[in-house]
């Protein structure tokens, strides 16, 4: 099989409440719209893949997927989302696993996890090189977003 591209689709029960969150609050980019209504399909990027809410759903989701969007600095991104009215349903942390998470809920409630590699974790390519500088910790970098460096 030969993917060309991917996407998740999800049917919102609110298409406007959920258009808004994923564009003003996430600030995802729209990639694409078709359609037209409150009900129109809109696409948008999440870095190697898409988004697509399309339709309507009369009931909130309840098997859908989770989605996993990687981003460059937790702390930063923590501050614009608190600073956009997100409320998280789980605050930033760092997993007994390395990596730095924070959990999102969509308005039908699906689960979003904002996740940073951090730079000494093994998911960057095995052992970093020894002259790599130590990542500054999760914590320290909400303090210094916090407080305004």
């Amino acid at each position: 099989m030969e993917i060309l591209a991917s996407r998740i689709v999800i049917r919102p029960t609110d298409p406007e409440a959920a258009r808004r969150f994923y564009r003003d609050q996430l600030e995802l980019p729209v990639y694409q719209e078709f359609g037209s209504g409150p009900e129109r399909g809109t696409v948008f990027h999440l870095g190697g893949g898409f988004l697509e809410l399309v339709g309507r759903s009369t009931t909130p989701p309840t098997d859908q997927p989770a989605i996993w969007l990687q981003v460059r600095n937790l702390a930063a991104t923590r501050a614009r989302l608190l600073a956009n009215g997100v409320t998280p349903v789980r605050d930033a942390r760092v997993e007994p696993w390395g990596l730095w998470e924070m959990h999102l809920n969509d308005p039908d409630g699906v689960r979003i996890y904002v996740v940073e590699v951090p730079q000494d974790h093994p998911f960057r390519h095995g052992v970093p090189a020894p002259d790599t500088p130590a990542p500054i910790p999760l914590e320290e970098q909400i303090a210094r977003t916090e407080a305004g460096r």
